[in-house]
């Protein structure tokens, strides 16, 4: 018997070293992958602007810990490079999307309506279209061309997905400050052209700069 339970601490033991080994490694990951480790699920913390998750946004995530928009490269429909610090001093709205995915395409129309409620030099709707292929894009292009005014920005490389806190989750929208900071964000369709989104788009654009 003596030898059988020095058996199962020797077995409990080992379990025990794996787990740790195993959340070691997830860690060390996690802080590799990208600004927003401190704004995962483990953390509840909403800012003030929690309260226009409601209605259509009710999903709408807005973390108190506010971390700067990765400086991850993308392309504009000329093909110059840019990244989102090159969009401070806007409120920017960050749209990812495909043209796999129907849910995006849904909402597209809303965001364009959004847009052209606000001046482009206050507010910005900024679509990111992370399809790959040569063919999709010139779809994309093809099907944003009849969005207007939106412009076309893309990103070839579908990083933008898993390095923003939806986690490659589709459509994603992120909402940045002046200053390029993620305040608010959401994952699925959603109407950004409903009372909601506007009184959120109003409330960062009355915050200092």
């Amino acid at each position: 018997m003596a030898e059988n339970s020095g058996k199962k601490r020797l077995v409990v033991g080992l379990v025990a070293a794996a787990v740790l080994v195993v959340g070691a490694a997830g860690a060390l990951y996690a802080m590799r992958s990208g600004a927003f480790q401190g704004n995962g699920a483990a953390s509840a913390e909403k800012s003030d602007l929690a309260r226009h998750a409601r209605g259509g946004l009710s999903a709408l995530e807005t973390p108190a810990d506010l971390v700067v928009a990765p400086d991850q490269v993308f392309t504009d429909s000329e093909g110059e490079e840019t990244t989102f610090a090159d969009f401070r001093g806007r409120v920017v709205v960050v749209n990812l999307w495909a043209m796999w995915c129907a849910p995006c395409r849904t909402e597209m129309p809303t965001l364009a309506a959004l847009q052209r409620v606000y001046p482009e030099d206050r507010m910005l709707v900024l679509p990111v279209n992370v399809d790959t292929g040569d063919e999709a894009v010139a779809d994309a292009i093809a099907f944003l061309d009849v969005h207007e005014p939106l412009p076309f920005y893309s990103d070839r490389s579908f990083r933008l997905p898993f390095i923003f806190p939806g986690a490659g989750k589709m459509p994603q929208t992120i909402l940045l400050d002046r200053q390029g900071r993620v305040r608010a964000w959401m994952a699925g369709e959603a109407d950004w052209n409903s009372a909601e989104a506007r009184a959120l788009i109003d409330a960062l654009l009355a915050e200092e700069a």
